[in-house]
């Protein structure tokens, strides 16, 4: 396996780590904002208003995405066996 091969698999596997974990981070931001907002409105400055929310928006979000992130997950981790010969061959 050359320098090359070894960056794209990298590059590859940092890409499906991003993939897999941007949902769950956009459902934390777009909560996080929102509460912070109403907390700013109403100036309820308790820490956890915000957790227990976030917490439940974060759960039903894994609930719902958990399918879809499993499939990609196996799609990556099969291509990724499957290319293993060809990796180590450099071919």
């Amino acid at each position: 396996m050359d320098a090359g091969t070894a960056v794209d698999l990298c590059r590859e596997a940092l890409y499906a780590g991003l993939i897999l974990s941007l949902p769950l981070l956009l459902t934390a931001l777009v909560v996080g904002l929102l509460i912070g907002l109403i907390q700013a409105l109403t100036q309820i400055q308790d820490q956890t208003v915000s957790f227990v929310p976030k917490l439940a928006a974060l759960a039903a979000a894994l609930a719902f995405l958990l399918p879809w992130l499993m499939q990609y997950l196996a799609e990556y981790s099969r291509s990724l066996w499957e290319n293993i010969p060809r990796i180590v061959m450099g071919g």
